[in-house]
């Protein structure tokens, strides 16, 4: 467990980099809808800015885990509000989009809810080790 909590920046900085990747909906709108929900744009330019708003923000939260990552005072906040962001994610798609779940919104989801298990885990284990 003390390797676990120890070497855990690197799962955070994997878990940031991957995040990240979501800055393509801020640069290819198009792009992202197709590969993440198998969708394109049909509506006026507020859809589009929608989308890239959408890329733009879930990319901060990569760059947020990545910071955290390496500067430990701000690792356990990171680690909740992309774990909140995350949580909110797989709440909607499946509450609301089960049918993208054969696209990348699917893989999404699998991986962003391994992301909170371990999240969780290194906060509860964070917190056991400061205790003693």
């Amino acid at each position: 467990m003390n390797f676990f909590v120890s070497n855990f920046k690197w799962l955070m900085l994997i878990s940031g980099l991957l995040t990240c990747s979501m800055f393509l909906g801020l640069f290819a709108p198009q792009s992202s809808l197709l590969s993440n929900f198998g969708e394109t744009m049909t509506g006026s330019a507020a859809n589009e800015i929608i989308v890239r708003n959408w890329g733009a923000l879930i990319g901060l939260m990569g760059v947020m885990l990545v910071y955290g990552a390496f500067v430990e005072p701000v690792r356990k906040f990171a680690l909740v509000i992309a774990g909140m962001s995350k949580t909110i994610f797989i709440t909607l798609v499946l509450c609301y989009g089960k049918q993208y779940m054969s696209f990348g919104a699917g893989t999404a989801v699998i991986a962003d809810a391994i992301m909170i298990v371990l999240y969780i885990a290194y906060l509860r284990l964070a917190r056991d080790k400061a205790a003693t």
